[in-house]
């Protein structure tokens, strides 16, 4: 390596001075187009420091504002103000009739479904699943099982009022918790549990099944029925179809009886408006399930 730049006798350009294994780097000038466009950069930027919002302040100075005062904040809420003023006439419209209305109104519906879909993946979606497919212990809404009834306006119910919530007009059940209160034995528990495989179609014990028929009729049928069919205005489950909220293995039916299930659903009417919440029952009732 050499400290003294030379001429390249080749391509006319000063070397560098440095040389490695007999090969020299040449000083090659950047190309003017791009030192004009970097020098351009650097005098937008200062601009734009000195127009628009840019430095961080100091501790309870604030931040500097620049000279047009531009506020992205600002603009979203003016764009906002417009989309709920260009929504206002279908958002009357949507809560001045019923549901069953709704969807025989072509363009009322199409903006009931808009919305509901977007309101559903802000806010149903984590619980629920993309398309309400559901997951262990939060409902499928894509099917035709429905705990406390799946018409237009019984779904409109469960969405405002929630279940469980704490509201004054929300659904409610509760299943005993058979074995953490020491309702039942637990050689009764196992039995009802193969009782309801056996309702279930699912592969069971006969004689414990059989054992069991007494406590189920004294303890289960009032809520499931006695025929295991369950009962909507409790939301109590239909045992005898294939579908399991907690699942419907031998252990997590054991589970359900032994200590009970208590899943909770938010109310929406205080954090949605009406009409998204017309709009969320729509959506949901078009999901594959609906009555």
């Amino acid at each position: 390596m050499t400290d003294k730049p030379e001429l390249d006798e080749h391509s006319g350009v000063y070397t560098t001075g440095h040389e490695w294994d007999g090969i020299k780097e040449l000083n090659t000038p950047l190309p003017k187009w791009w030192l004009y466009i970097n020098y351009i950069s650097i005098v937008w930027a200062i601009i734009y420091c000195i127009f628009m919002p840019s430095w961080p302040g100091l501790p309870g100075m604030g931040y500097f504002k620049g000279l047009r005062n531009h506020s992205e904040r600002a603009n979203v809420a003016v764009a906002l103000d417009k989309l709920q003023a260009a929504r206002a006439a279908n958002a009357q419209s949507l809560t001045s009739i019923s549901l069953d209305q709704v969807e025989n109104d072509p363009d009322l519906l199409t903006f009931a479904m808009a919305a509901g879909r977007s309101a559903f993946g802000d806010n149903c979606a984590t619980c629920h699943g993309s398309n309400g497919i559901g997951s262990v212990g939060y409902p499928a809404l894509n099917d035709d099982v429905w705990l406390w009834g799946g018409n237009l306006d019984e779904i409109k119910q469960t969405i405002t009022y929630g279940i469980r919530s704490g509201h004054d007009e929300a659904r409610f059940s509760q299943m005993p918790a058979f074995g953490r209160d020491e309702l039942l034995s637990g050689s009764e528990i196992s039995d009802l549990t193969e009782l309801v495989l056996a309702m279930g179609g699912s592969d069971h014990d006969q004689s414990a099944a059989a054992r069991a028929t007494t406590n189920f009729e004294e303890q289960c049928s009032i809520c499931h029925a006695e025929d295991g069919t369950g009962d909507r205005y409790q939301g109590a489950p239909n045992l005898i179809d294939s579908e399991w909220l907690f699942g419907g293995s031998r252990s997590e039916i054991t589970e359900t009886i032994a200590n009970s299930r208590f899943g909770i659903m938010p109310n929406w009417e205080q954090r949605l408006q009406p009409w998204t919440i017309d709009s969320l029952a729509v959506y949901v009732h078009s999901l594959g399930g609906g009555e």
